[in-house]
């Protein structure tokens, strides 16, 4: 009864975060900003109560793009975690986050990012050629318009790579109810960041009492 290699655990993966910024953001066209923002929340509350390494990098963040969501920001405050600025629009030919990647020591890599058709493609096709286990969070990635979203998800997938949402990273790591020391944590960010889904939880939690 050995669960599927392919699927994610919290010790067999990192995670990426690419280019959650202001000057990114305004053009994204794909997907509405407030359901990107809360699966930008669901994705980095699921990394840090899992304990999973996660990297926040940025493309030229103080002379053009702007800072990273608030949403990262509350999980990986910049002062602790040290995102990586870059010039590179593909994160893997960056030097800097290249070596903090592969220093995770993870054969897995899950990316999520701004624009799904260069800042995503680029690393996601690149971390493919080394032999990588490579994942896209596809509704939490965005680009200029659904066609340039889109064709970038299909030409990821057709090279290999694994689609997900950002509702199933965090049940994929959860796994199992009885887990006690991670289902309020759960719960609660899917509570507040978790829709319809949320909704149902903050039902059941409250209807249980009667």
């Amino acid at each position: 009864m050995k669960p599927s290699p392919k699927l994610l655990s919290p010790d067999n993966h990192a995670l990426v975060l690419i280019d959650f910024e202001g000057q990114m953001a305004f053009a994204t066209k794909s997907i509405s900003m407030n359901e990107l923002r809360n699966n930008v929340a669901v994705i980095c509350g699921a990394s840090k109560i899992f304990n999973v390494p996660t990297i926040v990098t940025t493309v030229a963040e103080e002379s053009f793009s702007g800072p990273v969501f608030p949403e990262i920001e509350e999980v990986y405050p910049m002062a602790t975690s040290g995102y990586i600025d870059r010039t590179t629009m593909n994160t893997w030919e960056d030097e800097a986050a290249y070596k903090v990647i592969v220093a995770t020591q993870k054969q897995k890599l899950v990316f999520a990012g701004l624009w799904t058709g260069v800042c995503i493609v680029g690393p996601a096709l690149s971390a493919l050629e080394e032999n990588y286990d490579v994942y896209v969070i596809t509704d939490a990635c965005g680009d200029v318009s659904d066609e340039a979203h889109e064709r970038a998800i299909q030409r990821m997938i057709h090279a290999g790579v694994k689609p997900m949402t950002s509702i199933q990273y965090i049940l994929e790591l959860q796994r199992d109810w009885a887990r006690q020391e991670t289902y309020v944590a759960v719960t609660d960010l899917m509570k507040k960041y978790g829709g319809s889904y949320g909704l149902g939880i903050h039902y059941a939690h409250n209807m249980i009492k009667h």
